[in-house]
């Protein structure tokens, strides 16, 4: 059978081009469009399309609902979704919720909203979706959020309390102890930790493993050192500015993201700290932002496009008759070394 790929090869063009052709999206010349078209036609790929639609009784179309677009994690979990389920002869219908936008960081708030979340899945299912992929606004429990569904459902960036749920995280914990290791062994002994808001799980998993790695060091745990943060860059800014001026200060910082990070960096610079010579500072996530501050920023990546990708891979194997036997993955972060850490001087 015919396959977008084939297409994709015959018209030397990406399956991203294909798809948009055939479903009439994206950004592309007429002249490549009515090229695509002719290759369609001459492949005969629009009609073994439907008569397998018709045969499978299968739209080859995964729902793909986003808690928030404007999260910057979440274009990136998409494009591997998106990625993975092209070169599958497979297409996606998005939906957006907002709900970063509507509020905030309330995630107990956000939570009540199963109405519109029931009303999206809704409009979903009448556009006769194969599965569900959910994409989370924060790492956090979802549980009964989307109700009774008779379609494959895959969460990520988010997880359930029902170990018959698939879903697909990210490791929070051993990372952080790597960095509370690094700089323990790099010489710092005043560390600082900017954590997140404390009914987050990745905050407490992350400061969990900080915390543990310091005390296997043999570091001391100072609790004025410890600055709880709401994940935005004046809240850091302001902690790292009330650190910076206690006696002793900190010799070395770990922020939760790379936003606060960023409000730390200005923080030392405002009192006069050079980075990494006086302070050592690190962040979370890797954002774009982190290789252009300077210096540049000290963090880890989280494995997003991945994330995205095995949603999508586990979604088709559902659809395509399999069981896939492990629910619950947890990929592993990498750490990007660059200029704003360094160890203590003699």
């Amino acid at each position: 059978m015919v396959t977008i790929k084939d297409v994709a090869k015959q018209a030397q063009v990406s399956t991203a081009t294909v798809s948009y052709v055939l479903n009439n999206t994206g950004q592309v010349s007429q002249r490549t469009r009515e090229h695509v078209l002719k290759i369609v036609e001459e492949l005969n790929y629009s009609m073994n399309t439907i008569a397998k639609t018709l045969r499978t009784s299968k739209s080859r179309t995964i729902g793909v609902i986003v808690e928030d677009m404007t999260v910057f994690v979440s274009p990136t979990i998409v494009d591997g979704v998106n990625q993975y389920v092209e070169e599958h002869d497979y297409h996606i219908i998005f939906s957006n919720l907002r709900l970063t936008q509507r509020f905030g960081h309330n995630f107990e708030q956000a939570a009540r909203e199963s109405r519109q979340i029931k009303q999206t899945i809704g409009i979903l299912l009448s556009r006769q979706i194969d599965g569900i992929i959910y994409i989370g606004e924060h790492s956090r429990d979802v549980t009964d959020l989307l109700g009774t569904i008779d379609r494959p459902i895959v969460y990520t960036h988010c997880f359930t309390r029902d170990n018959q749920d698939y879903s697909i995280n990210y490791d929070d914990y051993t990372p952080a102890y790597a960095v509370g290791e690094m700089l323990v062994t790099s010489g710092h002994r005043r560390i600082a930790l900017l954590s997140g808001l404390k009914n987050s799980t990745p905050a407490m998993l992350r400061a969990r493993g900080f915390l543990q790695a310091l005390e296997d060091q043999g570091a001391a745990i100072d609790l004025n050192m410890i600055k709880q943060c709401d994940w935005e860059y004046e809240s850091a800014h302001q902690a790292a500015g009330e650190l910076f001026a206690a006696s002793p200060r900190p010799t070395a910082v770990f922020a939760m993201n790379d936003l606060m990070a960023l409000g730390v960096l200005d923080a030392a610079r405002e009192a006069g700290l050079e980075v990494p010579r006086d302070v050592s500072i690190i962040g979370f996530d890797n954002r774009e932002i982190s290789r252009y501050c300077r210096p540049q920023l000290t963090t880890i990546e989280p494995p997003y496009h991945a994330m995205g990708e095995m949603a999508a891979e586990i979604m088709l194997q559902m659809l395509e008759g399999q069981q896939p036997q492990q629910r619950s993955h947890t990929l592993d972060c990498t750490f990007i070394p660059r200029a704003s850490t360094g160890g203590m001087q003699p």
